[in-house]
């Protein structure tokens, strides 16, 4: 288990082989750390599947309006929260690997409530995804997720926690 510095700024996210513990960068990112801090309070991310993840490359989640699993998760992907867009917190922080990065559209303001983790160092996203937290225990699990767009029997985030209300 990783030593937890911080327990109001890490996520415990939970995933049927294990917990993955990540570091937020509340400094780096205000908002997209006070976000997914607040939608994982509420349970928003519980049983929502990893819908897009690319060997090499990186594993996204966080739809948590289309990508519940047990439903239709076929529009997974496609979707946020019912909360307003982030305005983008670029940083000179870099996308190494198991770096969280806000998931968004073309526009840059477009993030919500999807991430995802960094399989490896990808260095072309570097100033032009909001990088808020790192995986600092359990990318070893991160690294099992099933891979596909989307994958056929896709992993799914169990249950998803602030540390300090675990």
């Amino acid at each position: 288990m990783a030593d937890i510095k911080d327990p109001e700024n890490t996520i415990l996210m939970e995933l049927e082989s294990g917990t993955v513990t990540i570091e937020l960068l509340p400094d780096v990112a205000p908002g997209h750390v006070e976000r997914i801090k607040e939608l994982s309070r509420e349970g928003a991310y519980d049983d929502v599947v990893f819908h897009r993840v690319i060997e090499g490359f990186m594993a996204q989640t966080g739809d948590v309006e289309h990508g519940k699993a047990g439903g239709s998760t076929s529009r997974a992907g496609t979707g946020g929260s019912s909360k307003p867009n982030l305005k983008a917190e670029f940083s000179g922080i870099p996308h190494d690997r198991g770096t969280l990065g806000a998931a968004r559209s073309q526009n840059p303001d477009s993030a919500n409530s999807q991430f995802f983790i960094n399989f490896a160092d990808n260095h072309f996203l570097n100033r032009q995804y909001t990088v808020y937290g790192r995986v600092i225990d359990g990318m070893d699990l991160v690294d099992k997720i099933t891979r596909g767009e989307p994958p056929a029997n896709p992993d799914k985030i169990v249950s998803m926690k602030v540390a300090a209300d675990a």
